[in-house]
């Protein structure tokens, strides 16, 4: 019997990647977002969409409903779902900072509490959220998105030993810098939110960066970060946490043996181009 397995944020990326990792793999794929038509090359390959919008209560709660009707269990559940919203903590509205929390954790918060009850009842399943190394250091004008990223880790951390004799794992994915159009948005809208004003200079030098995002040699595809997660959904007593491409080790290492001060002047540095 194949397994069962819940991709979010499946419309482009690394959650589209990961949908067709786990398809090639015999994985019976549910498809998540809120843009179905970009899901059609899935439908394709056998996957079943689900129209999915993690701002939306009632969403959530039918997807749930489709995979329980469609399929009686779940044994995997990706929560990838996410967008980066930047501009100076000054500038950006409450509004869409609760926005950025509502998609980043309690969209994925909601989901998982919900498919818990089915990961439960069969005494095994995997729940594997995907944060960021943006989870674990920072950058200026991006204090909303990685606050989101901190706290998926923590909610993370405290799940995790919460299942632990329930027979679910609860895996950390930590990706580095990633060809998608996760970038394009971000520059988007940090340019509308702080563009002008006060920090519009700083604004348009970390635009500039963003938009080299995608040449970068640093930056890995997202197939990359698929395969991570194959390996570890497929593991039978899979790691905490893995850190994946994108420059992801060597930024870490830096973080852990640098003194605060030191790493904020090689974020600024890097942040602005090094200018």
């Amino acid at each position: 019997m194949s397994k069962i397995a819940l991709v979010t944020g499946a419309s482009a990326g690394i959650g589209e990647a990961t949908a067709r990792e786990l398809l090639a793999a015999g994985y019976t794929v549910f498809a998540g977002a809120r843009r179905l038509e970009r899901m059609a090359g899935l439908a394709a390959l056998g996957a079943t969409l689900i129209k999915l919008d993690l701002t939306d209560d009632a969403s959530i709660v039918a997807s749930v409903a489709a995979i329980k009707a469609g399929a009686g269990r779940l044994d995997v559940l990706v929560n990838n779902a996410g967008y980066g919203s930047y501009g100076a903590l000054e500038d950006v509205p409450l509004a869409e900072a609760r926005r950025q929390f509502e998609v980043n954790v309690v969209g994925l918060a909601r989901l998982t509490q919900l498919v818990l009850p089915m990961m439960r009842a069969q005494r095994s399943g995997k729940i594997v959220n995907i944060t960021s190394i943006g989870g674990k250091i920072w950058e200026p004008l991006g204090s909303w998105y990685h606050a989101t990223k901190f706290a998926v880790e923590g909610l993370s951390d405290c799940l995790r030993v919460e299942v632990r004799r329930l027979g679910i794992d609860v895996i950390l994915v930590e990706p580095g810098a990633i060809r998608t159009e996760w970038a394009g948005i971000a520059r988007e809208g940090l340019l509308h939110v702080s563009g002008n004003g006060a920090y519009a200079a700083q604004a348009e030098r970390y635009a500039r960066l963003l938009d080299q995002a995608d040449t970068s040699k640093l930056a890995s595809p997202p197939e990359v970060v698929a395969r991570t997660i194959l390996r570890a959904v497929s593991a039978r007593r899979p790691k905490t946490r893995y850190a994946t491409s994108g420059g992801a080790h060597l930024i870490l290492f830096l973080k852990k043996i640098l003194p605060d001060r030191i790493f904020d002047r090689l974020i600024w540095s890097v942040s602005q181009g090094f200018s």
